[in-house]
């Protein structure tokens, strides 16, 4: 038989009742309070939790070892596992968060993560935020969480699948700060074309940031961020012509012939010279439709008079190899009209 415990009588650890659905009977069992406060908390519970339902430290430690609970960071453990890896990922930084305290929240590349912004490069690596001295190193001895002492209003932070983050334009700003030029302006273009920030939101950005260091070059990444950019590809190729000089004068060019039909969309482009770059993906333009897509639509704009370029993420490595790509179809094509 379970052990039972009351959940409104004198002497229930606090902090445990509040943790379960009003009206609940006066009678549980401690392994049904652990499974509700999991359900609120994505499968998770903490050490302490399971403590205050009676749970004893040898109990805790027997489940771990025997694989009915799973430990997934500092004294927070998956009582009921997911089935899908994103959602494993979510359980983890769940337990990061859970494990550090109450006043813990993700921040910059974690809290990107959750929002779905894209366009820099991740690691496995979980940033949780703490205010003041509550930040201490000692008390994270995860190697995959790293711990900031940051501090948030309440209005800078909220909760994305039961985990407490910093809002998106709180997250662009810090991010922005800490990240070179190009995966900065990636990021920028990612969440403005995912929508998760608006053009306004970008316009209280410069507050957020003023003083802080990084702010001066953070101010430029704004004035260059443009959210037609679908990829980080689609930001690095454009970043590369622009400090070239040769910049695209339209992205997400609409290319059609004079009955109105649709014959393209250039990823950039350059409109008098009738020149397209192409940014291909490997993930998006690797399977074999789409490489027939791909093919179909360059034929189309051809025989239309156009010129496709088509660049890939390595070619985005070497400064100078886009710009003078397109500089040379910009020459042949004026010296075409002459």
């Amino acid at each position: 038989m379970g052990t039972w415990l009351s959940t409104g009588g004198p002497g229930f650890p606090q902090g445990v009742s509040g943790l379960l659905w009003g009206g609940e009977p006066w009678w549980v069992d401690r392994g049904q309070v652990v499974r509700r406060v999991a359900g609120r908390q994505g499968g998770i519970v903490t050490r302490q939790q399971a403590l205050c339902v009676g749970f004893s430290r040898h109990e805790i430690d027997n489940l771990v070892a025997f694989g009915r609970w799973q430990r997934l960071a500092r004294a927070a453990y998956l009582v009921e596992p997911p089935s899908a890896g994103g959602a494993r990922r979510l359980s983890r930084i769940r337990a990061a968060v859970l494990s550090v305290g109450p006043h813990a929240h993700a921040v910059l590349a974690t809290a990107a993560e959750l929002h779905g912004i894209g366009g820099f490069s991740r690691t496995g690596a979980i940033h949780v935020a703490l205010p003041g001295r509550a930040a201490r190193p000692a008390r994270v001895k995860e190697p995959a969480v790293v711990l900031h002492q940051l501090e948030h209003p309440a209005d800078a932070v909220t909760v994305i699948e039961g985990v407490p983050v910093t809002t998106a334009v709180r997250t662009v700003a810090d991010l922005i700060l800490r990240e070179r030029r190009y995966p900065a302006v990636a990021l920028l273009d990612s969440a403005l074309n995912r929508q998760v920030i608006s053009e306004d939101d970008l316009l209280s950005v410069p507050a957020l940031i003023r003083g802080r260091r990084g702010a001066v070059a953070a101010r430029g990444y704004l004035a260059e961020a443009n959210g037609l950019a679908q990829s980080p590809l689609e930001t690095r190729t454009r970043l590369r012509c622009v400090d070239g000089g040769v910049r695209p004068d339209a992205l997400q060019l609409e290319v059609r012939d004079s009955d109105g039909y649709l014959l393209g969309i250039g990823d950039l482009g350059w409109r008098a010279a009738r020149v397209i770059a192409e940014a291909d993906g490997r993930a998006p333009h690797a399977v074999p439709n789409a490489l027939f897509d791909d093919r179909r639509r360059q034929n189309r704009l051809t025989n239309a008079g156009w010129t496709v370029l088509r660049f890939t993420w390595p070619d985005t490595l070497n400064p100078n190899y886009i710009p003078v790509t397109v500089r040379r179809a910009l020459t042949a094509r004026a010296s075409r009209r002459s």
